[in-house]
């Protein structure tokens, strides 16, 4: 598996919120943690169907949107 498709989109799962593959942990969650400083560790901990893999899936799907923004000067 490869960190494209460990991010999945289903309207049927979570509303169509892109969600880690097998799960149902939102990529929003994993991107909030981290923001939080939550340690990589206790994210495992708290999420034992979360990989370390998944967690740079998500950071990739994250770096992925912010590349794909239309950015227009305001001067």
């Amino acid at each position: 598996m490869t960190l494209h498709n460990r991010i999945v989109i289903d309207p049927d799962i979570m509303v169509g919120k892109p969600v880690i593959a097998g799960t149902r942990i939102p990529v929003d969650l994993v991107l909030g943690k981290l923001a939080q400083n939550v340690d990589v560790d206790a994210l495992l901990h708290d999420y034992p169907r979360l990989t370390r893999q998944d967690i740079q899936a998500a950071l990739y799907y994250a770096q992925g949107l912010v590349n794909s923004e239309d950015v227009y000067p305001t001067q």
